[in-house]
């Protein structure tokens, strides 16, 4: 898991419609740099240090797990795509939107053009009003005070007035959501998607370990002799697994995210086993299928055939590379008719067949808002 910070900012505008151009750029930190926690008040105030419009200000209680470097690199980039664009002049001017970062935990830091705590923030009332309605006994590194006490001690006279305008906070997958399926067919990424997720989230990651499984290389080899015991000792392990990690969820209340989730086992042994066998397969799966704690979501990532076969390939499991697109279709259809049958189990089906979601943000960032909107 990544190391989450506490970080807090302070965003102004005093261009076309403020209050949209505050709305974008929150929800723009809440995708690219982290949980946005607490939203101060609108406050408006006269420009500071040059005439111009009114500003709109707030300030920001974000975790992120981003370090201060892509912090700051992450900032710029979220001030560009809203338009900003910046000159060498250092005298203060008009903008559509400006993000300081303030505060960075209890860190002091020195780096390129990246000063924190901010060396000015001690200076302006702006930020110190909605800066103390979110984090009053926050301490200020250098001067060892809490920020309402820095506030008292500003002499910034400058008049403030909060606004009625209200920000809207975006709300995060993990206060959603506490358990997330992430299913799919073979070389659908569904393993690649619940990493990030759990990377980016700090979840708690559940990742089969069919890799362990001594019976599927063997059952690439002869299906029919091996199908059994690979869908037995898949169903003990999954079981296990599962029982395990989600006992540990409901006592400490994590967030989990698992690239899979028990029924994937009856899906599978609907079409490697015989009648007889998956009867009493059945009996077995009912049994445990029962004892397992349902996702609050189950997110099924589709992809056509050929793109599945071109992602096996790409991966180049030596077990897997003589798959034929005919056993990928049935599978295709055993989910389809497990998710018809099972609408409690509040089924997101996405699909990623044109998305590239590992290696392009603006991709995975679509699957999220999709998650998130559910």
């Amino acid at each position: 898991m990544k190391i989450v910070r506490t970080t807090y900012l302070s965003l102004g505008s005093n261009q076309g419609d403020k209050l949209i151009t505050l709305q974008k750029a929150v929800d723009l930190i809440s995708q690219k740099v982290g949980h946005v926690k607490k939203v101060s008040a609108i406050y408006k105030t006269k420009s500071w240090g040059f005439e111009g419009g009114d500003f709109y200000n707030l300030c920001l209680e974000v975790s992120s797990n981003l370090n201060p470097e892509n912090l700051i690199e992450t900032v710029l980039q979220i001030e560009q795509e809203l338009g900003r664009e910046r000159n060498e002049s250092l005298n203060y001017q008009d903008r559509i939107i400006d993000i300081d970062v303030l505060l960075f935990d209890n860190d002091i830091i020195f780096y390129n053009n990246l000063k924190v705590p901010h060396p000015k923030m001690l200076e302006r009332k702006f930020v110190l009003v909605p800066l103390t309605e979110i984090a009053p006994n926050i301490i200020h590194p250098i001067v060892k005070k809490p920020i309402l006490i820095c506030l008292q001690n500003c002499a910034d006279t400058t008049a403030i007035e909060m606004t009625h305008n209200q920000i809207k906070r975006p709300i995060s997958l993990v206060e959603k959501y506490n358990y997330i399926a992430i299913e799919g067919n073979i070389g659908s990424g569904k393993t690649s998607l619940a990493k990030k997720i759990g990377d980016d989230f700090n979840a708690k990651l559940v990742l089969e370990r069919f890799a362990d499984n001594p019976f599927l290389p063997k059952f690439y080899q002869d299906k029919e002799r091996y199908a059994f015991p690979l869908e037995m000792s898949f169903l003990a392990d999954r079981y296990h697994q599962l029982t395990e990690d989600l006992a540990q969820f409901d006592l400490f209340k994590n967030f989990i995210v698992s690239d899979y989730f028990i029924f994937k086992s009856l899906i599978f042994a609907q079409i490697t086993l015989s009648k007889e066998e998956y009867n009493l397969y059945r009996k077995m799966f009912d049994i445990m299928y029962k004892e397992i704690a349902k996702p609050d979501v189950y997110v099924y990532l589709y992809q056509n055939t050929d793109r599945l076969i071109e992602n096996i390939k790409k991966r180049g499991r030596s077990y897997e590379q003589n798959i034929e697109a005919n056993y990928l279709d049935k599978i295709h259809k055993g989910y389809l008719n497990f998710i018809k049958t099972k609408a409690h189990l509040n089924t997101l089906i996405i699909d990623v067949t044109a998305l590239d979601f590992v290696n392009n943000d603006n991709d995975y960032q679509i699957i999220l808002k999709q998650i998130l909107d559910y």
